[in-house]
């Protein structure tokens, strides 16, 4: 059994690439792993307000020692973190806007860095403080790039992931899901790979 956390950034739903990846991915993984279960959070329907000042001061005080504002501004962090701690496997959609994957993935990333929760600093030298999970980074994008846009996202999440002690890291890609003499034929190919990898 383990418990499985998927975060879901498409804003378009049923219809997302991204979200059928990791539906695949998680589907391999209730196969292998009877009575799992899956923790869904949808960034797409209700997005992590994005890291501000209130936000950012209230995480550096002791939980104990908040007031009532001080605790309202750390509601989003503390439940993002606590599903993040709780969860053994991690399945991320990613999909590919305007050349970068959404903010709203990057708020959620904003509220779970937090120091001495995710990741501290001992000794100068920083160490991750998730350990013994796993990430799939489901990838979608409507073109096809050869320039390394997507593998520039997929090293960001990968030593984000790292930094706060997540390095055992699975990446799949469907590229081209807006061309239609690619979309179908490189779809099945990556739900192929999940099928045979997860």
């Amino acid at each position: 059994m383990a418990n499985i956390l998927n975060i879901k950034t498409s804003i378009v739903g049923e219809n997302s690439i991204s979200n059928k990846l990791s539906q695949t991915v998680i589907n391999q993984l209730l196969d292998k792993n009877p009575g799992s279960t899956v923790v869904v959070r949808d960034l797409g329907l209700n997005p992590i307000p994005h890291l501000e000042i209130h936000h950012f001061s209230a995480s550096r005080i002791p939980d104990e020692e908040k007031n009532d504002e001080q605790k309202e501004a750390s509601k989003y962090s503390n439940e993002a973190l606590k599903e993040v701690q709780d969860a053994d496997i991690i399945v991320i959609g990613v999909p590919f806007y305007n050349f970068s994957f959404p903010s709203t993935l990057k708020s959620w990333i904003d509220s779970i860095s937090v120091a001495g929760k995710t990741f501290s600093y001992i000794d100068g030298v920083p160490k991750g403080l998730l350990q013994n999970k796993k990430i799939y980074l489901n990838f979608a994008s409507g073109g096809v790039y050869e320039n390394g846009l997507i593998e520039n996202m997929e090293t960001y999440l990968k030593t984000l992931f790292g930094f706060i002690g997540i390095t055992d890291i699975k990446v799949f890609k469907s590229e081209g899901t807006m061309v239609p003499q690619l979309k179908e034929t490189n779809l099945s190919k990556v739900i192929a790979e999940i099928e045979e990898l997860v």
